[in-house]
């Protein structure tokens, strides 16, 4: 997207240009949704867990590094993936057959 904020005049374009950004990251969200079905089928075969202790905390490390860079809160966006991981983790635990505990 080659708009930014800073060039926005008007509240109708600024929020024309959040609603843009907010469906550019919905289509994100579906394409790592992706990963995390694929990720339920891989594990299966491999005989994974849907749990990888050490894969969550480098994922969750690399978004609060990632959001340090931006220059955003680190700790807001962290536990946000973190709330994402554990979505995973549970639709992973159904589709793999593991108790919920």
């Amino acid at each position: 997207m080659t708009r930014r904020a800073q060039n926005c005049q008007t509240m109708t374009e600024l929020r024309q240009l959040i609603d843009e950004l907010d469906a550019e990251l919905i289509a994100r969200f579906s394409d790592r949704w992706a990963c995390i079905e694929r990720a339920a089928e891989l594990k299966k075969q491999e005989g994974l867990p849907a749990r990888i202790d050490n894969r969550v905390e480098e994922v969750a490390h690399n978004v609060n590094r990632l959001a340090q860079r931006a220059g955003l809160d680190a700790n807001f966006y962290e536990d946000l993936w973190r709330q994402l991981m554990e979505r995973a983790i549970a639709y992973e635990k159904g589709k793999l057959g593991e108790p919920d505990k």
